[in-house]
């Protein structure tokens, strides 16, 4: 059956913060992200399509494997995406093959209960995060096996790798290491093209407009040293610690729930409004983007009738943290 003639019942997404959606919208306002983008595009031909996202921003891929795996199977999906394996890369121990068997593991029993699993390779970071060059054979050896693996599994791998698109800054947010709102969307398109959904096509791959030249000389030095003082000098500082912005942190979705289609309209998440859960179903402050969640009610509404009430601590914490929305520190990686 061809990708155009399929309909999916459950569609869930495994990963870290990438399928969390982070760059993508906020803690505040809620994250989108590409799995919630495709999950949009999933329920204009599969209109029954529950779905959910279970994916913790600083995972790595063996904590995907333990944490996820098991819920997902669960929930019995027709079609999942299994996207992990960034955060290792930026360890100091970073194994290839050890990465690569987590993944393994994953496509081998979601595809063996009768999932259609989706992945991707990732592009070249040390285009995006010069000082990262070090990475470079990293991510080569991890996409390698990404497709090998993939190959074995009969795993749909969406090539994002190949295309100099890919690493445009236009198309990340302001830390470089999570996709911007463009960026997502493009991710989505690309595994929706894999997919061989309706509609899609390999426009995402196309090169946006040509731009201004970026700052050369004394100004590029001064944008790299103001990007490490808001973006490095955070995620070391947890890396020292031994923390992860994933502590303490579930999955922003993680039951089956209908997806209704709102791309453009600046409302809630995916859309997800007329459950009583907007978007992410987490968005800080319980209170929708706009405030109106499709039924006339906000978020703060909508939520107070279906779930208990948030310790109030819990509430302030959200509020007092003003560098989030000035730095955009939140969607630091992990």
């Amino acid at each position: 059956m061809s990708g155009t003639d399929r309909h999916y019942l459950r569609y869930v997404a495994l990963g870290d913060s990438q399928t969390e959606g982070l760059g993508d919208g906020d803690d505040i306002v809620g994250l989108r992200g590409w799995a919630d983008r495709l999950a949009e595009q999933l329920v204009r031909h599969s209109p029954d399509l529950r779905y959910a996202n279970l994916a913790v921003r600083g995972r790595l891929a063996g904590q995907v494997h333990a944490e996820q795996l098991a819920p997902a199977l669960a929930l019995q999906p027709d079609l999942a995406t299994v996207v992990a394996g960034v955060n290792d890369l930026m360890r100091p121990r970073f194994d290839a093959d050890e990465v690569a068997g987590h993944l393994e593991a994953m496509f081998a029993a979601l595809t063996a209960q009768g999932a259609r699993v989706a992945t991707l390779t990732f592009p070249d970071m040390t285009r995006i995060i010069p000082i990262a060059r070090p990475l470079g054979s990293r991510i080569t050896a991890l996409n390698h096996r990404i497709r090998h693996a993939a190959r074995d599994h009969g795993v749909i791998v969406a090539e994002t790798s190949h295309h100099p698109v890919v690493t445009d800054p236009r198309l990340w947010s302001q830390d470089r290491l999570h996709a911007g709102p463009l960026g997502h969307q493009r991710i989505a398109a690309a595994v929706a093209h894999a997919l061989a959904l309706p509609g899609s096509d390999d426009s995402w791959t196309h090169s946006l407009p040509p731009e201004s030249p970026p700052p050369a000389g004394w100004h590029a030095v001064h944008g790299e040293l103001r990007w490490a003082a808001a973006f490095l000098g955070p995620w070391l500082g947890r890396r020292l610690r031994g923390r992860s912005s994933g502590d303490g942190r579930t999955a922003k979705r993680p039951n089956l729930l209908p997806v209704r289609t709102m791309a453009g309209t600046g409302q809630c998440g995916t859309g997800q409004c007329g459950t009583g859960q907007c978007g992410t179903g987490q968005c800080g402050t319980g209170q929708c983007g706009t405030g109106q969640c499709g039924t006339g009610q906000s978020r703060r509404q909508a939520t107070e009738t279906t779930a208990p009430k948030r310790p109030e601590r819990a509430r302030t914490a959200v509020r007092l943290r003003p560098q989030c929305r000035r730095h955009d520190l939140c969607t630091c990686l992990k």
